[in-house]
């Protein structure tokens, strides 16, 4: 990746477009599995989205595979797509963009506060 990707996102939007395509070919429950799993690990993304590549690139392997294998997304993913997103971002606790913007805001509020109060 070169700086000019990096800075205008170029290789983000290549890469989401690629995973679509890919995900364009699953059966359905596999396409629906994979909406949900998009949707259950965006808000562990940074601001970018970029460290959720891998993991989305990961999980999609997984459903193609399954897919392949002619495992229905349920027998890969069990019933509880939300618990299986969580595990694949560092467990239960880890935190969300709005859990780094809330500890951010807190920091700045607090700094402010000291500089007031001395």
């Amino acid at each position: 990746m070169n700086f000019w990707e990096t800075v205008t996102g170029s290789d983000l939007t290549r890469d989401w477009k690629a995973f679509e395509t890919r995900a364009e070919a699953l059966p359905d429950d596999h396409r629906a599995a994979w909406g949900q799993i998009k949707e259950h690990l965006s808000p562990h993304g940074d601001f970018t989205g970029r460290n959720l590549t891998p993991i989305l690139d990961a999980a999609l392997g997984l459903l193609e595979e399954a897919a392949a294998d002619g495992q229905s997304a349920h027998e890969v993913l069990g019933d509880d797509i939300p618990g299986f997103c969580t595990a694949l971002v560092g467990g239960e606790g880890s935190r969300t963009y709005r859990d780094r913007w809330r500890e951010q805001l807190n920091r700045n509020v607090a700094r402010k506060l000291n500089r007031l109060g001395g």
